[in-house]
């Protein structure tokens, strides 16, 4: 497509010299401007990826796919029956009781308003994310009045493994004086880190029957927690799900109950996407006007050219390879650096907090205790085609001026 000639022509006009340095600065800015706006769109791309996929994998890793609730009251009846009847759908793999309920937690001079959560020893055990950093005596001794708690909220009260807490709940006892607040002491036999803030700083878990009783539930649970094998046929499960449950209790799945959340998540990604897509269009336009001003320096040369044959078609590739070359390069070099950062933004997190001594991404902020990143091969490409495209398009006008250029005009007064 470009001639030896016309290759060596668009390389040299790139070149810095004293009569067209400044241009070739415009060309440098240019090449920075491209690469920096690659490599920030890739960046922020994969950061927002992965913030969404880190939440989504603590949010169905401690929570079912699916739940089924009760359609009026606070407690789910004949839970069992139904947890049956649910295990038997085509796709269920595990059927899971829960007891939620709200109170205060008081150890020492310390207190806080807290979740608990009622579950079964095998439950808690199946879960990898509550397993794996699960830290304590032995979950056979998870009975009674045991409890687990996240680990920030056992430094947040002060608690250790063997301490005891004391629990506060509002739906006490009724007397002549009154309704009396339910306290009970547990001690705690394990920490949990889940790494998502919300979970380890607010939440305890409890034996399910302890539970029960704590809450008054007269044998019942708040909901089930329904786990599936395949989240392709989440919807064919959940439409099983509500003819077996019949009119007295309701199944959402973990869309519903978190829509809002993930909704707000996309928004932001796909307006971050926009606005950063800016700083590419902003250095495509200072391309334009570097290239412009190339041609209006090169004007008696490509005169000169012109008068000894060459086509304006030859004219008008030399500068479109100029630009190009500043794009193409900007664009690789852009996706390398993306690239690079964010396969260790982690580690690059870390040495900028030791090197400001101040904290850079506050779990209580964002959540998550580590700054997450997943590169999607496919935006990868898409900011990548994208680039290269508003660089063909910046280059096309100024080369096409370039071509036009009348050889009798700009050696008129040489």
């Amino acid at each position: 497509m470009f001639s030896k000639t016309e290759r060596i022509l668009a390389f040299r006009y790139l070149k810095s010299r004293k009569r067209t340095g400044f241009v070739s600065v415009i060309a440098g800015f240019s090449f920075l401007g491209i690469m920096l706006g690659v490599a920030t769109l890739i960046i922020v791309m994969s950061v927002m990826n992965g913030f969404r996929a880190e939440l989504m994998g603590r949010v169905l890793g401690l929570n079912g796919q699916m739940g089924v609730y009760p359609a009026w009251g606070a407690q789910l009846d004949d839970y069992e029956n139904r947890m049956t009847a649910l295990s038997g759908i085509d796709g269920v793999t595990a059927v899971v009781p829960v007891v939620d309920g709200q109170v205060m937690a008081s150890a020492g001079d310390n207190s806080s308003g807290i979740m608990i959560r009622g579950m079964r020893a095998e439950d808690f055990e199946s879960r990898p994310i509550l397993k794996n950093k699960y830290a304590g005596l032995p979950m056979n001794e998870f009975a009674d009045a045991q409890v687990i708690v996240g680990y920030r909220l056992a430094r947040r009260l002060g608690v250790r493994v063997g301490d005891s807490v004391t629990l506060i709940s509002p739906k006490g006892n009724i007397t002549a004086f009154g309704t009396i607040p339910k306290m009970k002491r547990y001690t705690v036999i394990g920490t949990f880190d889940t790494a998502m803030f919300e979970y380890d700083d607010n939440f305890m878990f409890m034996p399910l029957e302890e539970a029960q009783h704590f809450f008054k539930t007269d044998g019942n649970v708040s909901h089930l927690e329904v786990f599936v094998s395949d989240m392709n046929r989440l919807d064919q499960v959940i439409n099983v799900a509500f003819e077996k449950m019949g009119d007295r209790a309701q199944v959402y799945d973990w869309r519903y109950t978190n829509q809002a959340f993930f909704n707000a998540i996309e928004v932001e990604r796909n307006v971050m996407f926009l606005i950063l897509t800016l700083i590419i269009i902003v250095a495509a336009f200072n391309m334009i006007s570097g290239l412009i001003m190339l041609v209006q320096d090169k004007a008696k040369d490509i005169a000169i050219l012109r008068t000894m044959g060459m086509s304006r078609g030859g004219i008008q590739r030399v500068f479109l390879m100029s630009g190009l070359t500043v794009g193409v390069v900007g664009t690789l070099a852009g996706v390398v650096l993306g690239l690079a950062f964010s396969y260790n933004i982690d580690a690059i997190k870390t040495w900028l907090e030791g090197l400001s001594g101040q904290e850079l991404f506050s779990a209580e902020i964002y959540f998550l205790s580590h700054l997450p990143a997943k590169v999607d091969l496919n935006e990868v490409i898409v900011v990548t085609v994208m680039s290269l495209i508003l660089s063909l398009l910046a280059t096309l006008y100024p080369s096409w001026k370039a071509s036009r250029t009348d050889p009798v005009e700009a050696l008129r007064y040489e």
